[in-house]
């Protein structure tokens, strides 16, 4: 220890308790007594501890009331509370009185030391623990980068990364710029293997291609459709790895889990991954087979006004009869709505809810000042996520989907990256405006620098123009035109984009909630 901790503890018996002092003064502890619950509070109150111990059972001032009272005055400190009594009724006060720790006597030295390191040190013990941890994966991670030849492989080591960069974040250790480093790095490996495998994915009768986006509703809500079960299928959109994993506690009373991650077509954009979702088609066979309902990047309608019909074009083209509904929630009102409409919901088959959250906070991101400051780094921006699925109706909306005893079906369309390395391109004035995907038919770019499809029918995608090109970004680069390079280049640096490839864009969660 760096610093010596101070300690107050209070006992009327002190006097029988001194080879525990002296064992605490060895491991450096500055221990201060007092003999009742006056005193302890007094000097509580006139000096500041690092942590109280409290005999429960102190003659005056009961141990509870010194509790109570130095919580009024001093709610950060930690208090431990030891006493002979084991009724439940008295563990229960001193619960909710926020007491630290709570030990039955008799107690050894050893009891003592433990509930104190977890209560002073816990916080740089779990990051000593953590750095090291990571510190040993880290050669066997930069293997698998290497080595990853199946999407089973890449699944694996993005799921490993994402599970040491949250613990590393939260840990608050100085190896998050190496982890990160290292992120970049399987980025980059990744983007190689995309460019010579994604071709052969739209092969019929490919046998290692992954699941992708056209296959979401035939392998995972069909079955449970056919087993008789009632499905929401939920869609979040803009949703990462790491933020189903950060919103995950909050579910964990109300479901059990069957967690996965699915590959999402090119582009990693609303328009495209997600339609495909809903019809269970390719873009390419969408606009082809039902014009209507294609919408193309030139044109000033939404790029996701049709997706209910695209639901019900896969219900039929599967001769399935199914009643579902589709609902989109933009904001708490429409999230409010839905509760208040629950129980005409639980009639149907399945119910298509999609949460546009996390999608309209990226885009604040980009144009707020305010929330880019909050949404920094990607920490930040899984806390926002778990903030917002903490006070919305969201939780309330899956609470009441476990009360139903229906099954979720919960995935998004693609994820999302944080993006800062520029990357010049020339297009003319219909050259669509995402940056981390473009297509147009007089692109000027570094071929070296993207993943370029010349013949857009061969990857499922619609030809605006017979010689229309699509590009994509990699890792974390992103499109800037060379007019006003500079300020476009510092409006978009550091902002969250998506439609290119990266193993947070492509491999994103599928997960099946079933309610205990």
């Amino acid at each position: 220890m760096s610093t010596q901790q101070h300690i107050l503890w209070a006992d009327d018996e002190i006097d029988l308790l001194k080879p525990h002092l002296l064992f605490l003064k060895n491991k450096g502890y500055d221990v201060v007594t007092a003999n009742n619950g006056r005193d302890a509070l007094e000097m509580a109150l006139a000096t500041p501890f690092d942590l109280i111990i409290l005999d429960e059972n102190m003659p005056g001032l009961t141990g509870l009331e010194t509790l109570a009272m130095i919580k009024q005055q001093q709610p950060q400190t930690p208090v431990i509370m030891i006493t002979k009594s084991e009724e439940e009724n008295i563990m229960d006060q001193a619960v909710g009185s926020k007491i630290a720790d709570y030990l039955i006597k008799p107690v050894n030295p050893n009891q003592i030391l433990i509930a104190i390191k977890k209560h002073l040190h816990a916080d740089s013990l779990v990051s000593r623990k953590v750095s090291g941890d990571y510190s040993r994966e880290f050669g066997q991670l930069g293997s698998l980068i290497n080595s990853a030849e199946t999407i089973e492989d890449w699944y694996d080591l993005y799921g490993r990364l994402v599970f040491r960069e949250m613990e590393l974040a939260e840990a608050d250790t100085n190896m998050g710029e190496m982890l990160e480093t290292q992120k970049k790095e399987a980025n980059a490996e990744f983007y190689k293997w995309i460019r010579r495998r994604y071709e052969s994915w739209l092969d019929e009768d490919c046998a290692d291609k992954p699941l992708m986006s056209p296959r979401i509703f035939p392998e995972k809500v069909f079955p449970l459709l056919d087993a008789g079960e009632k499905v929401f299928f939920i869609i979040i959109d803009n949703f990462r790895l790491d933020q189903w994993r950060s919103i995950k506690p909050l579910l964990a009373d109300y479901f059990n889990f069957d967690e996965s991650l699915y590959t999402t077509i090119l582009p990693t954009a609303t328009q495209y991954a997600r339609n495909a979702i809903f019809s269970g088609l390719m873009p390419l066979q969408i606009e082809r087979m039902f014009p209507g309902l294609w919408v193309d990047e030139d044109s000033e309608e939404g790029k996701n006004i049709n997706e209910s019909p695209l639901i019900a074009t896969q219900f039929e083209r599967h001769r399935r009869r199914c009643r579902f509904s589709y609902t989109k929630i933009n904001d708490t009102a429409g999230g409010e709505k839905l509760l208040r409409d629950f129980a005409r919901l639980e009639q149907n088959d399945l119910n298509v809810i999609i949460f546009n959250f996390i999608d309209m906070l990226s885009h604040a991101r980009t144009e707020s000042k305010m929330i880019r400051e909050l949404a920094s780094t990607n920490a930040a921006y899984r806390s926002l996520t778990e903030s917002w699925f903490r006070h919305s109706s969201a939780l309330e909306i899956f609470r009441r989907i476990a009360a139903s005893g229906c099954r979720i079906v919960l995935t998004t369309d693609h994820g999302t990256i944080r993006v800062d390395n520029p990357i010049k391109v020339v297009g003319d004035k219909n050259t669509n405006t995402n940056l981390r995907y473009k297509l147009g038919k007089n692109l000027a770019y570094n071929p070296k620098q993207v993943y370029e499809i010349k013949n857009p029918a061969r990857f499922g995608l619609p030809a605006p123009n017979l010689s229309t090109t699509y590009i994509f970004a990699s890792r974390d680069d992103f499109f800037a035109y060379p007019n006003n390079y500079n300020y476009y280049v510092q409006y978009y640096t550091g902002t969250f984009q998506h439609g290119g490839i990266s193993l947070e864009e492509m491999l994103v969660p599928l997960i099946t909630l079933t309610p205990k």
